[in-house]
Order: C-alpha cells, then sequence, then structure tokens
C-alpha cells in the first residue's frame, strides 16, 4: 500500500498536470457509446488522430450496432483500411455489435463484465466507455503512455498494466481515476514524450520525473572548436631544422639526377 507521502505527491503531481491541461479529455471522436467503443477497438496500436479520420465515414454509413451486426467484417473494413490491423479490428467490431444486438437489446453495457464479453474489448478500451460514456469509475485506462509516464513519475514501478492500474488505483482518489489518463496522455503527447521530448526543460519532468535527468545526460552535447596548440622554441627549431634537411636533401638529390655535359 501507498504511504500517505506518496498519496500526497500523487495529488500534487495530478493539480499540477491539470493546470496544465485543463481541457485534458478523450482526443476519440464519438458521438454515442457505441461509437467510442468502436472507436477504441480501432485506436489499438494506432493513433487517434488516424482513427479520427477513418470513423467519420464509417459511422455515417453505419449508424446503429444493429447496422454493424446485419453488415459483414469486408463492409467494414471497406471504411477503416488506413487503420492498423483494419481486418482483424473489422471483425471484433462486427462480433462486438452482433453480442450488444442479441445479448444486451442493442445497447452497451454499463458494467465491465459486460463489457468484457465483447470481442476486442479488455480493460483498456471498457475503461474508457465506462468513464466517457456512462461516469463509472471501474478503473483506470493504462495505454503505453500511461505506463510511460507511471514509470517516468514514480507512480508504479511494474511494466504490466495491469499492475500498473492497481498500483495507481491504490495510489489515487477513486474521483481522479477517470481524468488522471488523460492528464497522464496529454502530457505524454506534447512534453514527455518516449523519444525526442522536452523533458530536459519541462517543469513538471524536472520536479516529479526521472526523465529530466535521463534525457539531459542523452541531449547531444555541442563540440567545441579544437584550440590550435603553440609549438614550444625548442620543437619549432627542431621542426626549421628538419626542413632544412629535407631541402638540402632535395637539392643534393637533383645535382646528382642531371646529365653530365658532353666535352667537346
Amino acid at each position: 500500500m501507498p504511504t500517505p507521502a506518496q498519496r500526497a505527491r500523487a495529488r500534487r503531481l495530478i493539480a499540477a498536470l491539470g493546470r496544465r491541461y485543463p481541457d485534458a479529455r478523450c482526443e476519440l471522436h464519438a458521438g454515442a457509446p457505441h461509437e467510442l467503443l468502436i472507436a477504441t477497438i480501432l485506436s489499438a496500436q494506432a493513433t487517434d488522430a488516424g482513427v479520427n479520420k477513418a470513423t467519420p465515414a464509417l459511422f455515417g454509413k453505419f449508424r446503429a450496432p444493429a447496422d454493424y451486426a446485419a453488415s459483414t467484417p469486408e463492409a467494414i473494413g471497406e471504411c477503416v483500411k488506413t487503420v492498423n490491423f483494419w481486418r482483424t479490428k473489422s471483425r471484433s467490431i462486427h462480433a462486438a455489435m452482433t453480442t450488444i444486438v442479441e445479448r444486451f437489446g442493442g445497447e452497451v453495457p454499463r458494467t465491465m463484465e459486460g463489457l468484457l464479453t465483447l470481442r476486442g474489448v479488455a480493460r483498456k478500451t471498457a475503461n474508457v466507455v465506462l468513464g466517457e460514456c456512462f461516469g463509472v469509475a471501474e478503473g483506470i485506462v493504462v495505454d503505453t503512455h500511461v505506463a510511460r509516464l507511471a514509470g517516468r513519475f514514480g507512480l508504479s514501478r511494474a511494466t504490466d498494466p495491469a499492475r500498473i492500474e492497481r498500483d495507481l488505483m491504490a495510489l489515487v482518489d477513486r474521483t481522479e481515476w477517470t481524468v488522471l489518463p488523460h492528464l497522464l496522455i496529454w502530457h505524454g503527447r506534447r512534453a514527455c514524450k518516449a523519444r525526442g521530448g522536452s523533458c530536459a526543460t519541462d517543469p513538471l519532468c524536472r520536479r516529479y520525473g526521472t526523465c529530466s535527468a535521463a534525457a539531459a545526460k542523452d541531449a547531444p552535447k555541442k563540440k567545441q572548436p579544437r584550440k590550435k596548440r603553440k609549438l614550444t622554441t625548442a620543437r619549432a627549431s627542431r621542426d626549421s631544422a628538419s626542413r632544412l634537411g629535407a631541402g638540402s636533401v632535395r637539392r643534393t638529390g637533383s645535382s646528382r639526377s642531371s646529365p653530365s655535359r658532353k666535352r667537346g
């Protein structure tokens, strides 16, 4: 269990992130619970920006879960070909919407247990839908950004998403479970990036993270111009003598190789 000092530090970090990113929110575009569910399935190993480019055509063609269930994975896939692993995700979307129609009366389940029965849905996706659509804080979303920043900010030493989620749930108040991942994701995308971030100069990273020191250490150092070494008097004399000697040898060699004059 975390100590009171660790919990207090986490509250200060969340407050600082909240001041930096007051508009932090889910960046997937969706107008209904089933659309957010689909967008989150598509976002696995893909960017939110890429998903947002593909979903308008998909959501325009299929309006309700029943429309997806009545269609085919191939027809769904035609709208999302730009998204990574679109064939597998199209099959998951079709199967999930079919289950929603057949078992849940066409409504997205409002419980973790119900959501986890859907194909393509694990805890991360379920937490997104529960928190964003229904205001239910059942757990904490752990994606690559949350996992990375949880380690850098000392919120968890684990690398497994399930263990990271448990650590965060024990560390922060339940009222912060939905907003915390948004704050970490926004900071991870804008400053504390996996590569090429601004950790070395970012105030939050410098105060709370271990990433600032690592970034400063790995930053390329400016090359200093090489200074010309001054020759000592003794060395200058030796070099001068050497050059004179080389000149004498060249002159001597040239005189020996010159053709002799014939005497008449």
